[in-house]
This record gives structure tokens, sequence and C-alpha cells, in this order.
């Protein structure tokens, strides 16, 4: 029987092991087959050769399994830095984001990453950067909308007038 081969397969590996890293089921399940395939005589380094992980990452999983049975494979909370913002504060900067920036005494029309940066340093004294601030529209659910410009409000005889088409009487 022929071997079955899949086109661009460099690629496509990449895109799968992606995708395995995206969804937390998925991870938990590459985990329990890189156990699995330990446990049925393969080496680490062997299991992460054919799974594309490192050894040491096989080695920690098979640890953790011995250690903690198949609750040693479910991924936990990843540790991090904490947030310079308190969950108060954040539910004020919500509360503060559904208004416009005129009424905390701001001089623009519209929030945005910069506005929102400038409020936050004035109000708490905590310096963000533009493009956090940015993730905190996204985190309180948010989503960007530019305004429109003043164009589209423009008056439509001034606006035939303007076209190169427009025959002058």
């Amino acid at each position: 029987m022929k071997p079955l081969t899949i086109a661009d397969s460099p690629a496509i590996i990449l895109g799968l092991q992606d995708e395995i890293r995206r969804s937390e089921e998925s991870r938990y399940d590459h985990r329990l087959h890189g156990v699995l395939l330990v446990a049925q005589g393969m080496t680490c380094p062997q299991v992460a050769d054919l799974l594309g992980d490192a050894p040491r990452s096989v080695e920690y999983w098979v640890r953790r399994f011995e250690k903690d049975g198949l609750a040693g494979l479910v991924e936990g909370e990843r540790p991090g830095r904490p947030g310079r913002l308190s969950p108060q504060q954040m539910a004020a900067i919500d509360q503060i984001l559904r208004g416009s920036p005129r009424d905390v005494g701001l001089s623009v029309n519209i929030w945005d990453g910069k506005t929102l940066r400038q409020w936050i340093d004035k109000k708490y004294g905590i310096v963000l950067g533009v493009r956090q601030c940015q993730r905190l529209f996204h985190q309180l659910g948010f989503r960007l909308r530019k305004p429109r410009p003043a164009l589209a409000h423009a008056d439509p005889e001034v606006q035939k007038a303007h076209k190169k088409n427009f025959k002058r009487g």
C-alpha cells in the first residue's frame, strides 16, 4: 500500500502545533498522548521529537503525572506579573468608558488608547502604555470604532460641484 503524504508538510506541522496550543483542552490531550507514549516505552527525547516539544517539557509532564495523576496534566493558572489596576479601578474605568471623555474633563470626543492612558495617569497616577490601554478596551468588552470623517456630512451640492465630471452651467 502506498504511504499517504501531505503537501507542504512543514507548514502544516507548524499550523497543527499552533492549533494544539490554542485550546486548553487540546493541550491537555497533547500531554496525555505524550505520557501515554512514555508509558508504552518511548524515551522522553523520542516523544518530544515525535510531538514537536522540548524533551524537558515531556519530562515535566511525566513527573507531574507521577505525582498528581491526570490532574497533574491539567493546565493551571500561569504565573505572571500582577495587574497594576485593582478590580475597583477596573470597574471605575469600565463606567467612565461608557460616557464621553468630555464628561471627565478631557478635551476630546472619543475614547482611544492615548486618551485612556492620559486619564488613568491623571486619576490614579499609574502610567500605562498606549497598547496596554487598548488591551483594556478589549478586556472590558469594548470594540474599536473609528469616528466618521466630517466629509460624510458635507453639503451634497458642494460635493456635486467638486466632482470632476460635473458640468458647470
